[in-house]
């Protein structure tokens, strides 16, 4: 039952997202768009770890987890200050952290199988995605311990990590999924990566937008006020 969901929130979400990346950022356009893809990639992430746990595939089980990390701490990113959100912060620190602990453990298994593989997953990718979570949960604690966040980085953080969730989406699909492709789109990696290094080349160019300064300020909107 869960499968047909994830399939469906999964395509929704690759939809949303692709708006929201190229929308201006803080126009009505990018909120909306930005509030469809939020959920449909929280039920996607949710219903993938489900169905990887009952197939027994830890490494996709950790993908779920960790791409409901990054849209959750994203989302908080621009919704609340870092005061309001610093229990909720910690905790997906803490997530980050048995995230980064958990890959690190099955590369390490992985490491002494024969192939070097565990499951559907080289050593390598396990490693490489311990990192990314670790970074992450760094992230987290230099921004708890600054309990602060400048306009520029906040828009920043907010960016990469939505950013980050929608590449993995894509990667699952275009190349994790050739077999829902027509036959000759099947043997055709290059052109179906091309959605993934899309997703990359927009990332990298909102960043530069935001860190290099080429506008002072991008609309939109504060977090919400204290209460």
């Amino acid at each position: 039952m869960l499968l047909p969901i994830h399939i469906i929130a999964g395509l929704l979400s690759i939809a949303a997202g692709a708006v929201a990346l190229y929308a201006i950022k803080g126009s009505a356009l990018h909120r909306r768009s930005g509030l469809v893809f939020v959920v449909s990639m929280l039920t996607m992430a949710s219903t993938g770890a489900l169905v990887a746990i009952a197939k027994q595939d830890p490494g996709t089980a950790l993908g779920g987890a960790l791409v409901i990390y990054l849209v959750c701490t994203a989302l908080l990113t621009i919704r609340r200050t870092v005061a309001q959100a610093r229990a909720a912060l910690t905790g997906l620190m803490i997530m980050a952290l048995a995230i980064a602990a958990a890959e690190l453990t099955l590369g390490a298994i992985a490491a002494r199988m024969p192939g070097r593989m565990f499951g559907h997953y080289p050593a390598a990718f396990y490693y490489v995605f311990s990192v990314v979570a670790l970074l992450c949960a760094y992230g987290d604690a230099r921004t708890l311990w600054h309990a602060r966040l400048e306009p520029a980085s906040r828009l920043a953080r907010h960016i990469w990590r939505m950013s980050f969730a929608m590449w993995f989406a894509t990667t699952s699909f275009f190349l994790g999924q050739a077999k829902v492709f027509p036959e000759p789109l099947r043997h055709m990696m290059g052109l179906r990566a091309i959605p993934v290094v899309l997703v990359l080349v927009v990332m990298f160019y909102w960043l530069g937008r935001v860190l290099l300064g080429r506008r002072r300020a991008l609309p939109m909107s504060a977090p919400a006020p204290a209460r």
